[in-house]
């Protein structure tokens, strides 16, 4: 049996503005689905609040990563 060698882990960085994007789009499709948001311009507001919400906290990961 072949030994492995020991490499290192690459180790991948979470993008949190795609995962939050993500989850975002998500919850709304199920809202939308549902029928518990009918209006159109709440729906708008949420989005546009949910894509500051998700780079906001992109932009602090990037920060503290100190990159």
């Amino acid at each position: 049996m072949p030994r492995e060698v020991d490499r290192p882990r690459r180790v991948h960085r979470t993008d949190w503005m795609a995962l939050l994007s993500g989850v975002l789009f998500v919850v709304l499709g199920i809202l939308i689905v549902t029928r518990t948001i009918r209006d159109p311009l709440v729906l708008i507001g949420v989005t546009v609040l949910g894509l500051a919400f998700a780079g906001l906290v992109a932009i602090i990961a990037r920060v503290v990563r100190g990159k």
